[in-house]
């Protein structure tokens, strides 16, 4: 698992969606736009979720598994960004498939009580 730290918190991801993320985060942060990170806590940790004001000052580390690069999904780099970009912020999407379309849209969030 790969491990992706923001301040004192660690996100476990497997190493193709952080690497995804990676990407969004310094792309966000090159173009000085700070935006907010959310995620989904385990069940083993008491469940619910977690949103971050990510900005340059933000204190992170991307760790990896894997040594080699991989190579990124374009589309599902578009649609992170496009939460990213949004009100709500960054959030984890699933993969989509090679063969969908890039403007397709994404799984509607779910409702918050």
């Amino acid at each position: 698992m790969a491990r992706l730290t923001l301040g004192n918190d660690v996100v476990k991801l497997d190493d193709r969606t952080l690497a995804h993320v990676e990407a969004v985060i310094v792309t966000k942060l090159r173009r000085h736009e700070p935006f907010v990170f959310t995620w989904e806590i385990d069940a083993s940790l008491g469940s619910g979720r977690v949103s971050r004001w990510i900005s340059p000052s933000t204190n992170w580390d991307a760790r990896f598994d894997e040594r080699s690069p991989m190579s990124l999904n374009a589309a599902w780099l578009q649609r992170l960004m496009k939460t990213a970009n949004s009100p709500g912020g960054l959030r984890l999407l699933p993969e989509p498939s090679a063969d969908a379309p890039e403007d397709a849209e994404e799984p509607a969030e779910s409702a918050h009580p």
